[in-house]
């Protein structure tokens, strides 16, 4: 591993090679420039403190030890099944349940079950809500900012490896995420007991085994890109749930203040600690998560090459309408897909769209801004008529299903780690 950092030669934790780039392209004459402009106009500067990007670069680097102790304990010591066993009791009914239970696993159950210090509860039935209210267009909107993400080796190798947002599986996969989002966002979900929180163990576990699956693959380069779903990708997949949605809903219409964006990141920091995303720096307000953007944003290497290129092009197809079925059915299918298709190029730089080899959007690509004005009135009335804001949520929460329903019908959501990598 290498030792480099922005102090060259100082020997300390590692940080990824490829994220040196971030040092010299402060350098460069456009980024002093905007970082002036941005202090001028903004009164803030876009870049944050060093310790906070050298607590971020050195996170490529950190993984979950809480969790795989547990994995090592219970799934290494006792069997698949046992362990299987184990933590479904766990999850309904706490690991009092279990008698047996070794240390590794009350460690687990107690920083789950355990609110942080920083929690804020009534910000979480909050964020939730503020959540909901987008509907399944947060789902698309969030689909296609992944892609933006896909130039990046360390985002998408893993993905590659597993398959699982590539090829005809690209669907299932993405769907089993927007299930998840609906599960946490439901009221109570992520109660004990909710549906939420149980998935949220899953899912940690799961990338137990994911990770130690794809480090030891031939192709993951940890002095590149540090060790498999790392705590700062999992950072930044907590911004893209939060910071930029927030942002990027207001093009169609919703009014979301710099003080929800700043709830929504609180609210999805507690879903992260669910999931074992602990970050050494998690950013608390609104600038702060301007700040990490900028640094992930410099930092990009860009080398991600075909399998980067495969799972952009992958995700539109993936809506593509099946054959056969009622007509409904497919005059639904069809529209659905248009719409994200549209919602791809709406919401991508035409630059990045044209590049790859991706359906004509036009004239879908119009569709979520036809919509604005009718969400910007609705989401005026509901901040000042609350019988409103109680219908929007209905309304909200039975589009959500209805969405999700159409695309998988009564199939679940397995989140289970793959047995084996594609390659």
């Amino acid at each position: 591993m290498t030792t480099m950092t922005a102090d060259a030669g100082s020997m300390t934790e590692p940080i990824p090679t490829e994220f040196l780039g971030y040092w010299k392209r402060l350098d460069e004459p456009g980024i002093r420039r905007a970082r002036r402009l941005c202090r001028a106009i903004l009164r803030f500067d876009p870049i944050p403190d060093e310790a906070q990007v050298l607590d971020f670069a050195r996170g490529y680097y950190d993984a979950d030890p809480v969790a795989e102790a547990f994995v090592d304990e219970v799934y290494g010591g006792r069997g698949s099944a046992e362990g299987r066993r184990m933590l479904d009791l766990a999850i309904a009914h706490g690991v009092e349940s279990i008698p047996d239970a070794p240390e590794s696993m009350r460690k687990l159950f107690d920083e789950f079950e355990r609110p942080p210090a920083w929690l804020d509860p009534a910000k979480i039935d909050q964020g939730a809500a503020l959540f909901r209210r987008f509907g399944p267009s947060v789902f698309s909107f969030a689909g296609v900012e992944t892609l933006l993400g896909y130039t990046e080796s360390s985002i998408v190798k893993p993905l590659s490896m597993t398959g699982g947002y590539a090829g005809d599986s690209a669907l299932n996969r993405f769907m089993e995420t927007a299930r998840f989002w609906i599960d946490v966002s439901e009221p109570g979900g992520l109660d004990t007991g909710g549906p939420g929180r149980a998935t949220a163990m899953r899912v940690r576990v799961m990338h137990v085994f994911l990770r130690r699956h794809i480090v030891e693959h031939p192709d993951w380069e940890i002095d590149s890109w540090g060790v498999p779903i790392s705590q700062s990708d999992a950072l930044i997949t907590l911004m893209s749930s939060s910071l930029t949605p927030g942002l990027a809903m207001h093009l169609m219409g919703y009014r979301t203040t710099r003080r929800e964006i700043e709830t929504l990141m609180h609210y999805w920091r507690y879903i992260g600690h669910l999931l074992g995303v602990q970050p050494r720096w998690y950013p608390e307000t609104f600038v702060e998560g301007l700040q990490l953007s900028t640094v992930f944003l410099l930092k990009c290497a860009k080398t991600a090459g075909a399998d980067g290129v495969e799972l952009v092009e992958s995700y539109p197809r993936a809506f593509t309408p099946k054959t056969g079925g009622p007509w409904r059915r497919r005059l639904r299918d069809e529209i659905n897909y248009r719409a994200q298709v549209g919602y791809t190029r709406f919401f991508l730089p035409g630059r990045f769209y044209r590049k790859y080899d991706m359906p004509n959007p036009w004239p879908w690509a119009l569709h979520p801004l036809l919509r604005a004005p009718g969400i910007f009135i609705v989401d005026t009335l509901r901040r000042h008529v609350p019988p409103i804001a109680r219908q929007v949520d209905r309304y909200a929460r039975w589009r959500r299903n209805t969405w999700w329903l159409n695309e998988m019908g009564e199939k679940e959501s397995k989140f289970a780690p793959a047995e084996a990598l594609r390659r």
